[in-house]
């Protein structure tokens, strides 16, 4: 059994028009959505066997602010060029080739193709994964080549609460 998490980046700032697509940073929300997503897959028992993250500034402070809650070693996320800003078919290809002795991988990227891959992967009819959105996908299958292929079945799709939410629960 192989178990593949998609989590788009955490919501990124646009303050800085001039500042490049790669170099945005996480805004307020985001830099509070990432470690709630950390804390919730934390309470779900997922432990990853490996992080994997775009290069994007964003993608990579939401790598690391998960890793964090999940007591996953900031030194082993590894960073794959192969994830900013490619087709789907390039991550399908990416997937393939992971390491077989991973069970449980997370990838942190970018929309639309987080979402895209989800369907593919799933055939699950999904939403656009929102910032900091996570879709648990489950593969009876031994290699990750045969998970690319897709007949994964999706365990869960969370995404953080929206800020009216959250004042919402801070009543109760």
């Amino acid at each position: 059994m192989k178990r593949l998490l998609l989590v788009r980046h955490a919501k990124s700032s646009w303050d800085d028009p001039g500042l490049p697509d790669r170099e945005r940073p996480l805004n307020k929300r985001g830099k509070r959505d990432a470690p709630w997503m950390g804390q919730l897959l934390k309470k779900r028992g997922y432990a990853p066997d490996r992080i994997l993250t775009s290069p994007a500034k964003r993608a990579l402070k939401t790598a690391s602010k998960l890793a964090k809650e999940l007591g996953y070693p900031q030194d082993r996320i590894e960073v794959r060029e192969g994830i900013y800003l490619r087709g789907v078919d390039e991550l399908t290809e990416l997937i393939a080739t992971l390491d077989p002795g991973w069970r449980r991988v997370l990838l942190v990227g970018h929309n639309p193709e987080l979402s895209e891959l989800a369907h593919r992967l799933t055939r699950a009819d999904l939403a656009d994964l929102p910032t900091c959105g996570a879709v648990s996908i489950a593969f009876d299958a031994a290699s990750w080549r045969d998970c690319a292929r897709g007949g994964g079945h999706l365990e869960f799709f969370e995404r953080p609460p929206k800020p009216d939410e959250r004042l919402d629960a801070s009543r109760e």
